[in-house]
């Protein structure tokens, strides 16, 4: 499991930003060629495990996780970072099978024009979390 598994799952669980952007147009990793705009995509920018002496069962992981709005119209990239930061920011608990998970925002990057001229901006989240060692 990693940051960007929980910040999946809390973005499909949010019901306004599936009403803005279908489930199938929010990915890992890379979009498809003809993805159906507005689109999210969610990509992991660093990671950090805390090194442990004695052996326990968990690592305590900090992942910064960069969430990529694409979308044909400027109104729908903003409200879509919008929604994307209800449905993760100052979020605690367990999700997608990680423990004591606490998601902070780290920084929203600049507008910028994506491919076929679209609008895209990125917002960063901070995601802790306990994961198995």
């Amino acid at each position: 499991m990693t940051g960007v598994d929980i910040i999946g799952e809390l973005l499909l669980d949010h019901a306004p930003l599936i009403e803005l952007i279908a489930a199938e147009s929010i990915q890992s990793g890379a979009l498809p060629e003809q993805v159906v705009l507005p689109a999210l995509l969610v990509r992991l920018v660093s990671n950090v495990e805390r090194q442990m002496l004695k052996r326990s069962g968990t690592v305590r992981t900090i992942d910064r996780v960069s969430v990529t709005v694409r979308a044909d119209k400027y109104a729908d990239q903003g409200e879509a970072i919008r929604l994307a930061v209800k449905a993760c920011a100052g979020r605690t608990g367990s999700y997608a099978g990680a423990t004591n998970v606490s998601v902070l925002t780290a920084g929203r990057g600049p507008d910028a024009r994506g491919p076929g001229n679209s609008f895209e901006q990125a917002q960063d989240f901070r995601v802790s979390f306990d994961a198995p060692a």
